[in-house]
């Protein structure tokens, strides 16, 4: 009976052996599914949920005013990295930053904290969620809380703050979201007057401010002339203007086309190829224009009107054909061999459902850094000129990488970075720049 007794035994601890290793095999699955979905539209039904969240997505800032002069920039990427006030920054590592927010000190109300929550466009879908908007300061729109609290972008003390973390990140081009003159995504007010305070607080950090334009009412090939035009004439000359070094030796600005897709590429190619009715091409303002890329067919059409290169945006992996790190190989190998530079972006994770409470299937947990760093890596693994960071602070999205602290309200209890500090994004970023900028140098030999 003892040898019995002992093999059923035995077998008792193998199958509670065999169910807790079942067990830790199926969360390990899980918890790699928020790093890396199998498949690029794993979470979307094809062609249903992208294109009207794109389409309708919130559109970014904007009037104006007179720029101080300062001492040209020069060549801000013949130099890869320079010295800061935070340490060692790299100029071919950009992060795409807002000035679209506001508070009652500094403007009379707030500003995008308060969004709406944006309806679903299936009217049967919007019923099953809430409506409104928020209600700051306790209640705002983001599942992160800042450190700065509810801020205005037009408080100095905060641009200089922005400023400081930037620089502490390494990121050395922040890529200012910017609207003509007078114009403002749906959420927002006008902003554009803006620009001299941030290239100026840019300039005391040795940080360089290039432009990503927001897509708005009547945008078009000749209308994006006229920007080009009024940003070269306005701020061409400040010693924080970002030009790009290419590799035949040509320093050109360089602008990030958002939602380019928008205009037919055979609008774009009168504006940006050699025989259009409009070239820039030759013209005193000839640039670097990166285009984004959304579906895979959009890198021909990218190709076709004349773009530059192509970048990515979108932090929640698997979301769209080129925010899928999978296939960033296929599509730099395409750019490589079109001679167009391909701009990955990466960011933290990705969260939106305070602002779209119906979007929770795009969510992208942070993983304490884990996302963050896969996503650092699948970049690096392609062997890019420039890496983009999204962002610093599209707080809706959850994509910052700006400080932020722990909150518990009445009503709320918002994410943070624990058990990490306040810093840990910013400091990963830095770790990432360096290591980026350490692997170019061995890519070079």
């Amino acid at each position: 009976m003892q040898p019995l007794q002992t093999m059923a035994r035995l077998r008792r601890k193998a199958c509670v052996a065999l169910f807790l290793f079942t067990l830790f095999i199926f969360g390990s699955l899980m918890g790699l599914r928020t790093l890396k979905p199998t498949d690029g539209f794993s979470d979307l039904a094809p062609g249903l949920e992208l294109l009207p969240i794109l389409g309708g997505r919130m559109s970014r800032e904007a009037t104006e005013s007179p720029v101080q002069a300062h001492p040209h920039g020069g060549n801000t990427k013949a130099a890869l990295s320079n010295s800061g006030p935070e340490g060692t920054i790299f100029y071919d590592v950009h992060i795409f930053y807002y000035t679209w927010y506001g508070s009652p000190h500094m403007d009379g109300k707030y500003i995008h904290w308060d969004h709406i929550l944006v309806p679903h466009w299936d009217p049967k879908v919007a019923n099953s969620y809430p409506k409104g908007k928020h209600m700051p300061p306790e209640d705002i729109a983001s599942s992160f809380y800042p450190e700065l609290n509810s801020y205005s972008s037009r408080d100095p003390d905060v641009l200089e703050s922005h400023m400081e973390q930037i620089g502490a990140s390494a990121a050395g081009v922040l890529v200012l979201s910017w609207f003509p003159p007078g114009l403002a995504d749906d959420n927002g007010e006008p902003a554009e007057d803006l620009v001299p305070a941030v290239l100026d607080a840019a300039y005391r950090h040795n940080l360089k401010v290039a432009f990503q334009i927001q897509p708005y009412r009547g945008r078009n090939d000749q209308t994006l002339h006229d920007n080009i035009k009024y940003i070269i004439d306005r701020y061409g000359d400040h010693g924080a203007f970002y030009r790009f070094t290419s590799s035949t030796g040509k320093s050109l600005p360089l602008f990030y086309i958002y939602d380019s897709y928008l205009t037919p590429p055979e609008s774009w190619s009168e504006f940006l190829t050699p025989t259009g009715s409009h070239s820039v091409r030759g013209s005193a303002y000839d640039s670097m224009f990166i285009a984004l890329i959304v579906e895979e067919r959009h890198k021909h059409d990218i190709l076709a009107g004349g773009f530059d290169g192509m970048y990515t945006y979108f932090a929640s992996n698997g979301f769209s054909f080129g925010s899928s790190h999978q296939n960033w190989k296929a599509i730099k190998a395409f750019c490589d061999g079109n001679n167009l530079l391909f701009i990955p972006s990466v960011g933290p994770g990705y969260i939106d459902t305070s602002i779209r409470p119906w979007n929770n299937h795009n969510t992208r947990n942070r993983v304490n850094g884990r996302y963050y760093e896969t996503a650092l890596q699948a970049a690096l693994n392609v062997r890019p000129e420039i890496v983009t960071i999204t962002s610093f602070n599209e707080w809706h999205e959850g994509t910052q990488i700006e400080r932020a602290m722990p909150k518990k309200t009445v009503t709320r209890v918002y994410l943070d970075y624990q058990p990490h500090g306040p810093e840990h994004y910013l400091e990963l970023t830095r770790r990432w720049a360096e290591q980026f900028n350490k692997e170019k140098q061995d890519w070079l030999i």
